[in-house]
């Protein structure tokens, strides 16, 4: 509920500081003292364009700040905590916009803000009824969700916006899986011929390695075999050589090792080493044996490199171009089973549109059900209302489809095949006619502010228990209405604040004495500047402003008297 509202500088207003009650508050006034501007202001503080224009003459900037206590408000807090604004506490929210002549600056709890998240805050705090521009009845867009939220069919919405998002999502399986087939049909020959290539060349892990290894060792085979030769004699084959030396150093060693134990470990290391220079003579030997020129195999050899350097080229590495292979075949494979998955797919298709259709069209007789009762309930209402020719209608159309593609969000119902939305198959839309003989026309084309108000107090006085805008603010509901009528919708919105807080501006007594706060607007000039002034009115004030609303200029003790009787009325109720 709005709790606290400040403007400062804004048009005629210097300065106003406001509190409001919880339940039904009204504002009054003389015409033209400025009743509408701190709507206005509070509109601006929720986000709705302004102009610098506003800002009091004289002034360097207009400032208008709200408090808002949003205590069981779960989307808006929730709304606060993702876009990190929830600040010091979750009951309390404090928007405050500032204009200058240059622009404005909206901020949340203290902190700068963009301008359309303040716009969100305000749609779930606030639902204005008077000028058409701000009142969502007037908003074709909104009417099936005024309806479904009227007729209690969230839940039955809910389990058709499941179907319709699992319909939704074997549509996009369904595109995605063709456009791959497409795809792949249009590379066919080209992978084929891909694959072949990595069949014929048959790349393996590390052949590269192995092949210029054995490359190298063709090239350098005369060296690799002198070299081999003369380490084996150095080693073993010559006389005097490493073998032959080492044989007598051992000897030698054994020897002595009988005379000092020194020598022991000596000729047993001696020993191992002739053993050990023995096998890596015949090693070298070995080698040197095996060893070959043939430039076959040196040609083989250079053709295959060539061959895995194409692939390397092609695919990055031989690693990648084996992965791509494998890659290569399951994506042919896929071809191959491409029409089975596709029939599954439009098989899943149909089936969630069937799925859907038969939601779909127990939404649609419900939507009907609850728009006949709708229909009979704010005829009723309306005409308690000082509007006894009024018809409502409500207007619920599908729009049905011959044939379309598997690609979009339809509908089959026993009926025929309809076009889907997020919210059911129907396009909802309010009319009415004030007078008999009259078209229905829709609501824009054909009511005034009060009898949008009026129409909007019909419909909130169902939706009281299940609306879930905590501030209900009612402009110009008392235009051409007095007496009996203007008594009834008084005690309307006041069985509208046990659900809501209402806030009204009026200028009929019997609407003002219903509130349970009042707050009186004046205009005053001084010299040679004027100013507008509210403050909340109780005991004698409050008497004197409701006769006044009465009696006119002249406030007599009868008018007196009446607005007594009027405070002191609260019994009767609407229906009487």
């Amino acid at each position: 509920m709005l709790r606290f509202l400040l403007v400062e500088q804004f048009a005629v207003i210097e300065h106003v500081e406001l509190e409001f009650g919880p339940a039904f508050n009204v504002i009054t006034g003389e015409t033209g003292a400025g009743k509408s501007l701190l709507v206005e202001a509070l509109m601006a503080v929720l986000g709705e364009r302004i102009s610098s224009d506003v800002i009091r003459s004289g002034a360097r900037r207009a400032i208008i700040e709200a408090h808002f206590s949003i205590t069981g408000n779960d989307h808006l807090v929730a709304l606060l905590r993702e876009s990190d604004y929830l600040g010091t506490s979750s009951d309390t929210l404090i928007l405050r916009r500032e204009i200058t002549p240059t622009g404005s600056r909206a901020f949340v709890n203290d902190s700068p803000a963009p301008l359309h998240l303040v716009k969100q805050l305000g749609e779930l705090l606030v639902d204005f009824h008077g000028q058409h521009e701000h009142q969502s009845l007037l908003r074709v867009n909104l009417h099936r969700a005024l309806l479904d939220n009227v007729g209690g069919l969230d839940r039955l919405v809910s389990e058709y916006r499941t179907a319709y998002q699992q319909l939704c999502a074997s549509i996009e399986r369904y595109r995605a899986t063709i456009e791959r087939e497409q795809q792949l049909r249009s590379e066919h020959d080209w992978k084929q011929f891909l694959l072949e290539e990595l069949r014929t060349i048959a790349p393996q892990e590390g052949e590269k390695r192995t092949l210029e290894s054995e490359l190298r060792r063709i090239e350098h085979s005369e060296q690799l075999f002198e070299g081999s030769a003369t380490a084996y004699g150095l080693l073993y084959g010559h006389e005097q050589s490493a073998h032959d030396m080492l044989v007598r150093a051992r000897n030698i060693a054994e020897q002595l090792q009988a005379i000092d134990s020194y020598f022991h470990s000596i000729a047993a290391e001696l020993r191992d080493i002739v053993i050990r220079t023995d096998e890596l003579a015949k090693d070298i030997q070995r080698y040197n044996a095996q060893l070959e020129f043939s430039p076959e195999r040196s040609q083989q050899i250079r053709e295959r490199l060539m061959q895995l350097a194409r692939l390397e080229k092609r695919y990055g590495s031989i690693e990648r171009a084996i992965e791509q292979h494998k890659q290569i075949e399951r994506e042919l494979l896929l071809v191959e089973n491409f029409e089975h998955e596709i029939a599954e797919l439009r098989s899943s298709i149909l089936t969630n549109r069937r799925m859907l259709g038969s939601i779909g069209e127990r939404l649609s007789a419900k939507r009907q059900r609850e728009a006949r009762r709708i229909e009979r309930a704010i005829a009723a209402i309306l005409a308690k209302l000082g509007m006894p020719d009024a018809e409502f209608s409500i207007a619920i159309e599908r729009t049905p489809l011959a044939d379309a593609p598997l690609t979009e969000a339809l509908a089959q119902t026993e009926n025929g095949l309809f076009a889907a939305y997020e919210h059911g198959l129907d396009h909802v839309a309010f009319f009415i006619r004030t007078n008999k003989g009259e078209p229905l026309l829709p609501l824009h084309r054909i009511i005034s502010g009060g009898e949008a108000s009026r129409v909007m107090l019909a419909l909130k006085t169902i939706l009281a228990k299940s609306d879930r805008l905590p501030i209900l603010i009612f402009d110009e509901i008392d235009t051409g209405i007095s007496g009996r009528i203007a008594h009834r919708v008084g005690r309307a919105l006041e069985e509208l604040s046990a659900y809501h807080q209402v806030i009204a501006i009026t200028h009929n007594a019997q609407i003002a004495a219903r509130a349970q706060t009042h707050i009186v607007v004046k205009k005053t000039t001084v010299g040679e500047r004027t100013t507008v002034t509210a403050r909340p009115i109780t005991g004698h004030e409050r008497i004197e402003e409701l006769a006044g609303l009465i009696a006119g200029e002249e406030v007599t003790d009868g008018s007196r008297a009446t607005a007594r009787e009027l405070l002191s009325n609260s019994s009767t109720d609407i229906e009487s």
